[in-house]
């Protein structure tokens, strides 16, 4: 049973709107790759039974939600 839930406010700031371009399934975890407003991809690894939960398809509109406390920078 699916039920609706009212709108989340959540602490996580980077919150970008998109499209949903694939959803290439494996045995434990699902590929997302979702389309920004602005052409740029943004590629999520979740697992199987999250996307499958979310029932994922090609053209759903989402929102991708980062969160992450460092961001790693290499430069040669």
């Amino acid at each position: 049973m699916v039920t609706s839930l009212p709108s989340m406010r959540l602490s996580a700031r980077n919150q970008l709107d998109g499209v949903v371009v694939s959803v290439q399934h494996g045995v434990v975890m699902s590929t997302v790759v979702i389309r920004l407003a602005g052409g740029q991809e943004v590629v999520s690894a979740i697992t199987r039974g999250s996307a499958e939960s979310l029932a994922l398809a090609e053209g759903d509109s989402v929102k991708a939600v980062i969160k992450a406390t460092e961001v790693i920078i290499g430069k040669d």
